[in-house]
């Protein structure tokens, strides 16, 4: 049976871009992470400790996203690591980061990058 636990949608300003406007402006991003954990015992005790819990996760997300990056690639990878390290029992982490009206020459929604592993 595979266990995942999704937390989507966190949506904050940050400062990341390789432009120096973007360090002062900033922008809005949205970041999606899914862990593919086993929560069977936490289903059977209704138990939190036994399970990812998504304060936590969100918790995380936003602390790694007020450090300021050139790259979202660099932000993302701090995010997994930083999950990997305080939470247990993790098989698979996906993390998606999503920079909104991004400043480049052209009619773009988003851009985003998305780690895997």
């Amino acid at each position: 049976m595979k266990h995942i636990v999704e937390v989507n949608g966190i949506q904050l300003y940050a400062y990341h871009g390789c432009l120096p406007e973007e360090a002062k402006i900033g922008g809005n991003y949205c970041v999606d992470v899914s862990i593919e954990t086993d929560f069977s015992e936490a289903a059977q005790e209704d138990n939190l400790t036994k399970t990812v819990d998504y304060v936590i996760i969100n918790k995380i997300v936003k602390n790694e996203m007020c450090v300021r990056s050139q790259l979202i690639e660099h932000v993302g990878q701090r995010i997994v690591e930083r999950i990997r390290a305080e939470i247990k029992n993790i098989h698979f982490i996906r993390v998606k980061v999503v920079k909104i009206c991004p400043p480049i020459n052209g009619d773009v929604k988003n851009v985003a990058i998305i780690i895997e592993e």
